[in-house]
């Protein structure tokens, strides 16, 4: 009888401690429903039940049942007010953990480290100071925790002070002050620390290979390397990032080809390094070998694409990141929102912006300003703006986006009246901000009110003017037609002038057919930047419009001898998240080519009849009228016209890109298409944004 009951009574504790674990096991994996139906089925719940199931409710972040859980429990130990404690903290609610610690009957050395703990995990070290110092004992996990903290508020000489304080110094202190140390810069003080420890273990070793790494001093850190007793994979990809971190991407390349084991992070890395080294198509083989991958890894390789030019490669990889259903981090989002930007891709930029929401980062500012320019890049103004009004809190590269982009896109009275609103705001507006004012101004020609605006800069806004703002008032005198005074201005600089300001002379000089300053300014930008293909460019412009064809040609010789050469001029438009590029000239590789053909055929009669001329002086070939005629018609931004109105529904804008700026024969032609199929065309080029409408355009013909 007696064995019965000790085996009946083994049997019942045998099932609670197989439910306790079950019920922590599917606490840790989520399943939180499962967790709990276990816990109520069992009879007899002890205090390891309890505590576990209030453990669960905090992992699954669901801390006011964890509460009312506890609350319940017939029967609590220090270890179940711990729980309380613990599950607070790492729900970020201090205050609550605070609290609990406050009211607990018995309080012991747990107790008091995990609250210690979680201040310095909320980075409030000087509260964790003041309550390990009330501690009536400590052990040598405390000390190491309050080390911790202080190294990581940067307080490094107290950490060492309180590290000599410390009774015990085990292997992990003594690692914690060597990355103190490391992380300051004091690598001579962790060396010397790290040259005392009797042992040392992996931790050790990584951590001062990685302090020489990430203070650029990359042979050192190779030398400890390759005495390391015992290498893991952290200790490898450690050495591998202080190559990639320094562009030493040949030694990087040859240590990671001899890594036993090549983890995500170091491919990641070795994608990075890859990529900013200008090796864009290793970085993919790289990727593409990888058999795991993780949301680092598509973000560098997005990121890669994304600064270094590629950015229909980085849509490309986004959309088969979607695909796979890999969900992407916030640098990735970023770096996609940048490629929407530059390729005025608006229905990914809205895409992004939707999971930006869904994420709760669209409130940040930083967040704010990247999505307005993004929305301005794109052409939505109306957009731009919203994002602007919700934004809870405003700071001034927000402000700065939105008055720069209505001064892009030639609405220079909004431009102005948010500069009036950022004026009333109390945020002091800054040498960006002025920029976009008078450019404003310019676009508006409101020519007294930018001299005045640039006069009141030093005196009243206390911004000294720069090369930039210079070079907009040069702008504004010349869309004026003051080029002497724009002349004059140049003359009186404070600074040497540069290639923007006698450029912003030239383009003027280019509208007002001023042949004379024209070559005094193309003289000065070949001197600044003998490279730039654009001040022949312009300048064989005004001679071919005033018939000087043996000018164009010594000037085409010009280029020849010193290896300039012309960018070819390409447009392209976003359809259905699909872009469609254009280059000149009458053959292409558009698929849907004999369509556009057909399309440019039509529009031509339609400008024929309405009184269009082809203006010749913007073919630069000395050939016949009807030849020259024929070369306008196939610019790429007259392809991009005629595919926009064959796709693009009616009653949407049609948006194009272009690299260079836009002829002046194709503005004319697009504005006067605009009006003949009562469309609107947002074209951006390299300068600034056109707006056509009803024959007219935001440039006011000036651009």
């Amino acid at each position: 009888m007696r064995f019965l009951y000790i085996h009946s009574r083994s049997y019942c504790s045998n099932v609670a401690i197989s439910a306790n674990c079950q019920i922590a096991r599917y606490g840790r994996l989520g399943q939180l429903d499962h967790a709990r139906e276990i816990f109520d089925r069992l009879q007899e719940k002890n205090i390891v039940s309890w505590n576990s199931i209030v453990a669960c409710y905090f992992h699954n972040n669901q801390p006011d049942e964890a509460r009312t859980l506890f609350d319940e429990m017939p029967q609590r130990t220090t270890v179940s007010w711990n729980g309380l404690i613990s599950g607070y903290v790492n729900n970020r609610m201090l205050k609550e953990a605070r609290r609990v610690f406050d009211q607990m009957p018995e309080r012991n050395i747990v107790s008091w480290t995990a609250m210690i703990k979680g201040y310095v995990e909320e980075g409030l070290v000087s509260e964790a100071e003041s309550l390990f110092w009330q501690m009536p004992e400590r052990n040598v996990v405390s000390w190491t925790v309050m080390l911790g903290g202080l190294i990581q508020d940067n307080q490094i000489d107290k950490a060492r002070r309180l590290f000599d304080a410390m009774p015990v110094k085990d292997v992990v202190a003594k690692t914690s002050m060597i990355g103190g140390y490391c992380q300051a810069g004091r690598l001579t003080d962790a060396r010397e620390l790290f040259d005392e420890m009797p042992e040392r273990n992996v931790i050790t070793w990584t951590t001062m290979i990685s302090g020489y790494a990430q203070n650029h001093r990359v042979d050192v850190a190779r030398k400890l390397f390759e005495v390391m007793p015992n290498k893991n994979e952290v200790s490898w990809t450690a050495m591998l990032m202080g190559y990639t971190q320094c562009g030493r991407m040949d030694e990087a390349t040859e240590l990671f080809i001899a890594m036993p084991y090549k983890s995500v992070v170091s491919c990641n890395a070795m994608i990075l390094g890859l990529g900013q080294n200008g090796d864009v198509i290793k970085a993919r083989n790289v990727f593409d070998q990888m058999r795991e991958k993780d949301g680092g890894t598509w973000s560098a390789m997005i990121k890669t694409y994304e600064r270094k030019g590629f950015e229909l490669e980085a849509l490309r990889l986004f959309s088969l990141m979607q695909t796979e259903r890999i969900g992407p981090n916030f640098p990735c989002l970023i770096s996609v929102l940048s490629v929407c930007s530059s390729l005025a891709s608006l229905d990914h930029g809205r895409q992004i912006h939707a999971q930006l929401v869904k994420a709760m980062f669209d409130t940040d500012v930083y967040v704010g300003s990247i999505l307005i320019t993004m929305y301005i890049k794109c052409g939505d103004l109306v957009k731009a703006k919203s994002v602007f009004d919700r934004s809870p809190s405003k700071d001034i590269v927000m402000w700065n986006s939105i008055i720069t982009g209505y001064a892009q896109h030639g609405l220079g009275e909004e431009a102005l009246e948010m500069f009036h609103k950022l004026r009333c705001s109390g945020i002091a507006a800054d040498d960006v901000t002025f920029v976009g004012v008078l450019s404003a101004c310019s676009y508006t020609g409101k020519i007294d009110e930018g001299l005045e605006i640039f006069e009141l800069m030093k005196s009243k806004y206390l911004v000294d003017p720069k090369t930039a703002h210079y070079a907009c008032i040069v702008d504004l005198l010349g869309r004026g037609g003051r080029l002497k005074e724009a002349m004059d201005l140049i003359s009186k600089m404070p600074m040497e002038a540069d290639a923007i300001v006698w450029g912003s002379l030239m383009g003027a000089c280019r509208t007002h057919l001023d042949l004379e300053m024209a070559e005094v300014a193309a003289k000065k930008l070949l001197h600044l930047e003998p490279w730039n293909s654009g001040p022949y460019i312009l300048l064989s412009n005004i001679y071919a419009s005033k018939g000087k064809w043996a000018a164009v040609a010594e000037l085409r010789k010009a280029m020849r001898s010193q290896n300039v050469k012309k960018s070819p001029g390409c447009s392209w438009m976003v359809i259905e998240k699909q872009v469609h590029m254009f280059r000149g000239g009458e053959s292409g590789p558009h698929p849907d080519h004999a369509l556009i053909m057909g399309m440019l055929e039509r529009l031509g009669g339609l400008l024929k009849e309405a009184g269009y001329c082809p203006d010749g002086s913007y073919a630069l070939h000395d050939v016949d009228e009807e030849e020259k005629a024929r070369s306008l018609g196939y610019h790429s931004e007259k392809l991009a016209v005629a595919y926009g109105l064959l796709k693009v529904p009616e009653r949407m804008p049609i948006r194009i890109m272009k690299n260079l700026r836009v002829c002046g024969d194709c503005h004319s032609a697009i504005k006067l298409i605009s009006q003949l199929m009562d469309r609107e065309i947002i074209l951006r080029d390299a300068n600034r944004f056109h707006h056509f409408k009803d024959g007219l355009c935001s440039c006011k013909d000036y651009w």
